[in-house]
């Protein structure tokens, strides 16, 4: 998970990926801030993200991204 805060540190520095539980609900991170973050993660874990993974549980926190790369890795 260390490499992920890397990878979202990385896309969105202004974001505190430790503390904040709602990224995307919260609307600390915006649409364009989620296509970078899906295409960072993708590259950096070879992974694809489908489309109907693409919801607000998935990516509201680290932890559910990190859930979310180890289930389609």
């Amino acid at each position: 998970m260390e490499r992920l805060l890397e990878v979202l540190s990385e896309c969105c520095p202004d974001v505190d990926f430790d503390v904040e539980k709602e990224l995307i609900t919260g609307k600390v991170i915006d649409s364009v801030d989620l296509v970078a973050v899906v295409s960072d993660i993708e590259d950096e874990f070879g992974i694809s993200i489908p489309m109907e993974e693409l919801v607000p549980e998935n990516f509201d926190s680290i932890e559910a991204i990190w859930e979310m790369v180890q289930r389609l890795s």
